[in-house]
């Protein structure tokens, strides 16, 4: 068996941005001042034009550990040389402050001696326009400005300024710190205002998780899990992107290279569904609001993706870069912004549905909910015969999917309990009729001599999106129907050790390689669901070992070696996990002294 592919990267973040920091410490991904913007540090898929920030001994022999402390997003990494050890502890800050959460654009490292006399050397070379500018640096008292880029960039740091500059090592003989900032610069005390960012830091992210409903089924992973989705959201919005990464291969060679920096409006159903599983409502709220934001004024459809701000035009380029391991093309904004895909509008409602049937919310009419309903309704109505790209975003490929027809149920029967709550017979009978009619059309899609449902009206293929027909209760999970259909899909598209395939029919693309981890947690989900406890419960354990060493998840998995592929780490895999990990506690309902 090949060497398994793993990216050896743990992530910080605080709801503004993200930083990727690898086992060499280096900042290998870093995006300012947006999720989506260019990166200020992009060795990832460029180690040239990409830059560097990176704290290494000055030696040869070396080697790292990486972990988190505990129940947080703050990460340290522990170097061994034979000179001494060192620890390199990496936040972003994020606290209450003055009534609101302090986020800032800033990077705080602490490097602190464990043992001997490390000699270390400290390279700051941050990039801009994805590595097309080359900041001037201009030395100050106690800080390196970087010149040229769209904002003010300042390292700031007790570190002896030429020794950076210059790249020249040092003696680590006292505990150094490193903060860079975009736009206002740290201005107080260096060390005491470092410690005391770290410690609020810390403890906003215990009490966090403190907080949060997380049952002791593989409770390690599950609250990691949160921990990571929980900084993929971009606060000041409330969206919620994808990853925060574009361009990681969903298979070597595949050109399957994208931009997933964006908001999908299909992930709200799967984010919601988590977040409310672990008792969490202010992401909830947050998120309710870019919903709301982003399809207010929409007449005619509701996009798939949104940028973090509720941009519409994201059209889609490719960078002179190398590539991650040299998989080209890098490609930075997303076309699927202008594909059909008429499941969002089920997901819409699904999402808006708890501020009405959700008696932990005070519903609030400040924005006309009757016509935001009967607008997307009316939406299903219009588009209802439309073939549409579906959640696997064909780029030539046109049908009536399973998915979307199942999504237009869902979401009609989300507009009934609506309906209800409003007082709205309008909106009800409209929904009662599409509700009828999406079950309809969903029943052109069985293939009797397979007992399944197939991807899409009058093809045979499997899809493991119609898992979701059981997760959903469209097919009662007792029922000898639900049953025969998860035998079909593992038929056709199980890989072995719980792994399971998109689908196996050649796209545009070819063949896919790789299983897709969060329809490995679906179908994990099913079997629960329809009573095989024993094989969800080892196949989720499974599932979990393809996390990296600090438990973090990619994309896709590809079933031969276990290799990690795919943007990293992939907010959906997150989400899988936790829902996962939530429906078997529930099945289990074991008492906490028995688990």
């Amino acid at each position: 068996m090949k060497k398994r592919h793993s990216y050896d990267y743990g992530v910080i973040g605080n709801c503004a941005f993200t930083a990727h920091v690898g086992l060499d410490t280096n900042i290998s991904w870093m995006c300012w001042p947006r999720f989506d913007s260019s990166f200020i540090f992009g060795g990832m898929l460029d180690n040239e034009k990409g830059g560097e920030f990176s704290i290494l001994p000055n030696s040869s022999k070396w080697s790292t550990d990486q972990y988190y402390i505990d129940n947080t997003n703050v990460l340290c990494t522990e170097i061994h040389s034979d000179s001494g050890t060192y620890r390199v502890t990496d936040f972003t800050p994020r606290f209450h402050q003055m009534d609101r959460y302090f986020k800032p654009l800033m990077l705080i490292r602490k490097i602190e001696r464990i043992s001997g006399a490390p000699n270390i050397l400290v390279k700051c070379q941050p990039k801009g326009d994805y590595g097309n500018i080359v900041p001037e640096p201009s030395i100050g008292s106690n800080h390196i400005r970087f010149l040229g880029l769209e904002s003010h960039v300042r390292l700031t740091t007790n570190i002896s300024l030429s020794h950076i500059l210059n790249e020249e090592a040092f003696v680590l003989n006292e505990t150094k710190y490193l903060v860079l900032t975009w736009g206002p610069p740290l201005e107080a005390s260096l060390m005491e205002t470092c410690e005391t960012f770290l410690t609020k830091t810390v403890q906003y992210w215990r009490n966090w998780i403190k907080t949060a409903n997380i049952s002791n089924f593989h409770q390690k992973h599950a609250i990691r899990s949160a921990l990571a989705l929980k900084i993929h959201q971009y606060e000041d919005t409330g969206a919620i992107v994808a990853a925060t990464t574009t361009s990681l291969p969903e298979s070597p060679g595949s050109t399957r290279n994208w931009d997933y920096r964006f908001c999908w409006m299909r992930d709200t159903f799967y984010t919601l569904n988590a977040f409310n599983n672990i008792g969490h409502f202010e992401e909830l709220e947050q998120y309710f609001h870019y919903i709301l934001n982003t399809t207010l004024e929409e007449t005619e459809r509701y996009q798939p993706l949104y940028s973090v701000t509720g941009e519409k035009i994201l059209t889609e380029k490719t960078l002179d870069l190398k590539g991650y391991k040299d998989n080209v093309p890098v490609r930075v904004g997303n076309d699927a912004y202008t594909h059909i895909q008429n499941d969002v509008y089920g997901q819409v409602l699904i999402s808006l549905l708890p501020l009405y049937n959700d008696k932990r919310f005070v519903f609030d009419e400040r924005f006309n909910s009757i016509e935001l309903i009967y607008k997307t309704l009316k939406m299903i109505e219009k588009t209802f015969d439309e073939k549409d790209a579906g959640l696997w975003e064909f780029r030539n490929l046109a049908q009536h999917h399973c998915y979307t027809y199942l999504f237009h149920w869902a979401g009609s029967s989300a507009a009934i309990q609506i309906a209800r709550a409003l007082k709205d017979e309008k909106i009800g009978e409209l929904a009662t009729k599409l509700k009828k009619k999406s079950a309809a059309m969903i029943e052109k899609c069985y293939v009797g001599n397979k007992k399944g449902y197939s991807q899409a009206v009058r093809v045979d293929r499997m899809d493991a999106s119609t898992l979701q027909l059981i997760m959903m209760n469209y097919l009662s999970p007792e029922s000898d129907k639900a049953k025969d259909h998860l035998k079909a899909l593992e038929k056709e598209l199980h890989a072995g050790d719980g792994l399971f395939y998109r689908y196996k029919h050649t796209d545009d693309f070819g063949e896919p390689e790789t299983t897709f981890l969060i329809c490995a947690f679906w179908y994990v989900e099913a079997l629960a669901c329809t009573g095989r406890m024993e094989d969800a419960i080892n196949y989720f354990e499974n599932l979990c070992s393809y996390s990296n060493h600090v438990g973090l998840l990619s994309e896709d998995v590809k079933a031969t070696d276990g290799s990690m592929w795919g943007n990293f780490p992939q907010a959906y895999s997150h989400v899988g996990l936790l829902n996962a990990s939530s429906r078997i506690a529930r099945k289990l309902d074991k008492p906490n002294f028995l688990n």
